[in-house]
Order: C-alpha cells, then structure tokens, then sequence
C-alpha cells in the first residue's frame, strides 16, 4: 500500500495567497457589484512593453518557419540570453560571473523552491522572519523543517532571523551554530527593506567562515534607488565561493505571465564529499545543479526567452525603467500618504512593497478583514509571512495608480 509525503502534512493550513483569494471570493459572491480594490499578491498590471512584444512577434514567426524553428533547446537556457544578462546584470556592476554559470527557467519561484534538493536531508536552515513563503515551505516539504509549533507559528528545526523595526529589519547572525543554507532576499519581500553593502559583505564572510551557502533572491532588484543597495550579492568580494543567486525577469519586465527568471552558480562553489571507498572528491554545486535542471526541466521556451534578451536592448531597458517607475511612484504615494494617515510605515523606496504596522492591537488578519470588509481593499496580512510579521500588513504598488489612489483614500476614510 502506497504511503504519502507525511511532512506535508506539518504545513498550517492551505499556501498564504491562496487563503487571501478565497476570502476575496467570499466577498465579491456577497457584494456583487462592488469594486474590490487588489494590493495584495505582488502581480503586475501594465502590459508588457513595445520591445518585448516585439520580439515575442518576431520569434513566433520563426517558429512557423521550418529554416528557423527552434525544438529543444539548451538545458541551461541560450546564450544568447545568459550573455546579456552576463553583460548587463554582472559586468555592468563590477561582478564576475561566466554565461555558462547562469541557468535560465519559467522563474524565480520554481527556482528557490527546487535549490535545495541539491542538499543533502539533514542541512540545517536558516530564514529571515518575516519571510517570502516558498523558502520555508519547500523545506518542510522536503522534511527538514521538524515539528510545527501552531502556538508560537514556528518549526522547531528552522533557524528563524528575525526582522523587526528595531533592526531595520535587517538579519543578525544567529547565536550558536551557523546554518548550513541560509535564505536572504534583498529588496526584501515581504517588508521592502534592504541589505546595505556593507551588511551584505557580512553575511557572505560568515557563510564562507563557517561552510554556509546563502541562497540570495534578488527577484526585486530592479527597484533599487539608492546607491549603496548590491543589485547582486556578486558585487561582494568571496561570494562566488559561498552564494546562489536567484533572479526574476517577473517584476523588472512584467513577466509575470511569461514566466521567465535564472539561478546563477559558479564554479567556485564547491564542497568536499567522502566516497563509499574511502576517496575525497571535491563536487561543483553547478555540477548538481546542472543534473537536477537537466533532468527535471526542459527550458524556458524560445520565444520567452527572445522576449528576455530583448528587455536588454535600449528600447527594452529604457520601456521596463518606466514601468518600474511607474509602480514606484505608486510605492511612494502609498508610504506618504500612509504616513501622514498616522500608521508607522517601511518600505517603499528600494522596493514596490510598503510595510505597515496594524492599528491599536489589531492582528495581521483582523486588519485584512477590516480593509476588506469596511473598504474593499485587499492586502497581505504580514503574519502570513512568519511569526515576526504579526500585527504588520503589506501593500503591493503593483496596481494602477488610478487605483493607489483610490485605495488610499477609502483607507484614510476609515480612520483607523
């Protein structure tokens, strides 16, 4: 008789957005006609830009030609899309990485799931809190999380870094000894903060100290305003030996819909293994990475991948600087007007989130019920993202500024 995956069974409830969307549902079946007003998941709304469509237009014609169609394609993605990004994401900031280091997918989420099956089972694991869902998800899945504790909201078998306002919501070491995998994500989802240079310098000295890897997510790099912010963990000196970097086409170019993101691992990222015989034998975590892509996945397809080399052309980078700015512009609005609205709020300058503290004593869910009940307006309930996120909320400035502004204003209306 068949068994199932009983470390499934450890996840509280069903995954945070899919929570959101049932509760948005309930609403509108019992308030139809009335306009909800959506902030919460972090989904793009301008389409995608001229020089994308007109690349997408253009590989698609090729498909229908037999001299240019294009079957299976390289496991690891095109060069002629690793080289751009070779050219624009890392040389263009002073940071080493080869094409054939880079490894293109349908996204930075598939991606920062399935990175740790290159572990080994008994890896310990260390993420900040609060907490984009997946990284501590998929090791609970994977079984390394330990007993769930539904009273405190936390495994037993995780390290958890709290983020806090007293800390700038930025990570500290933790006490003891250090965790094999460490997740960092900076522009940070879920409280928009970031890692200054030198704090990221860091973390990469201790993860080479102490043996650990740090799985960087830089899925929001784009938004970065302010000089002193690493676009990639790269631009520090020693992390080609201790870090993995995950990377999204989703938010910088509206791909949200084309599915398109890359991890990169160098070469120099290695660990010493013991063999069955007796032997020692230094393995390339690209080497297990590139086994597992190869096996597990066939490629991003062409014509997305045209569509991501075309984001670097100067149509393209000038087309997706103005969408960014566009939902910056939306940050700001919702972090001014926030602000004077009384809340104490973060967030919002390096990043397209903005992280609100709850009124009064109200928790994270009972303010997500109160906006969407009293001014249909939907958020994300910070608790959703780990236990230091309670009594926190979080704004998405991925809508129109159209209805930002609205948003705001039904908000400000409730005075809370």
């Amino acid at each position: 008789m068949y068994q199932i995956n009983e470390n499934y069974l450890k996840l509280p409830g069903s995954y945070l957005f899919s929570t959101i969307a049932k509760k948005v549902a309930a609403f509108t079946d019992a308030h139809q006609g009335e306009r909800v007003i959506r902030m919460g998941i972090g989904d793009v709304t301008k389409p995608l830009c001229p020089a994308v469509i007109q690349a997408l237009h253009k590989a698609v014609d090729e498909m229908g030609e037999a001299e240019t169609f294009r079957g299976y394609g390289p496991e690891n993605g095109y060069a002629f899309l690793r080289d751009k990004m070779v050219e624009f994401d890392y040389k263009a900031r002073g940071a080493e990485i080869r094409s054939d280091e880079i490894f293109i997918s349908d996204g930075a989420k598939s991606d920062s799931g399935n990175i740790q099956e290159i572990f080994s089972l008994d890896s310990t694991v260390a993420v900040c809190d609060p907490v984009y869902p997946v990284y501590l998800d998929t090791n609970v899945m994977a079984g390394r999380s330990g007993d769930y504790d539904a009273a405190k909201g936390i495994y037993a078998g995780i390290t958890y870094l709290p983020c806090t306002a007293e800390n700038d919501f930025t990570p500290a070491f933790p006490a003891g000894k250090a965790p094999d995998l460490i997740y960092l994500c900076s522009p940070n989802n879920p409280t928009g903060a970031v890692m200054r240079k030198e704090a990221l310098q860091r973390w990469v000295d201790y993860a080479n100290e102490n043996g650990s890897v740090i799985l960087f997510d830089a899925a929001y790099e784009a938004y970065i305003t302010e000089a002193d912010v690493p676009h990639t963990i790269y631009e520090c000196e020693g992390a080609r030996t201790c870090a993995i970097e995950l990377r999204s086409f989703s938010k910088k170019a509206g791909f949200t819909g084309l599915r398109l993101g890359a991890t990169v691992v160098p070469h120099d990222l290695r660990k010493k293994v013991k063999r069955a015989d007796g032997t020692t034998e230094e393995v390339e975590l690209h080497a297990l990475w590139s086994r597992r892509h190869g096996t597990k996945f066939n490629g991003a397809p062409y014509i997305v991948q045209r569509a991501g080399e075309a984001v670097y052309s100067a149509e393209g980078q000038r087309e997706t600087a103005e969408q960014v700015a566009y939902y910056m512009r939306n940050a700001h609005y919702m972090y001014e007007t926030l602000k004077k609205a009384g809340f104490s709020v973060y967030g919002g300058v390096n990043a397209p989130y903005v992280w609100v503290k709850t009124p009064g004593d109200m928790t994270s869910w009972e303010f997500f019920d109160t906006l969407l009940e009293k001014a249909a307006v939907v958020g994300t309930p910070g608790s959703g993202f780990g236990p230091h996120g309670e009594h926190y909320f979080r704004f998405s400035a991925f809508g129109t500024y159209e209805d930002t502004v609205e948003a705001m204003a039904r908000i400000q209306a409730l005075q809370l």
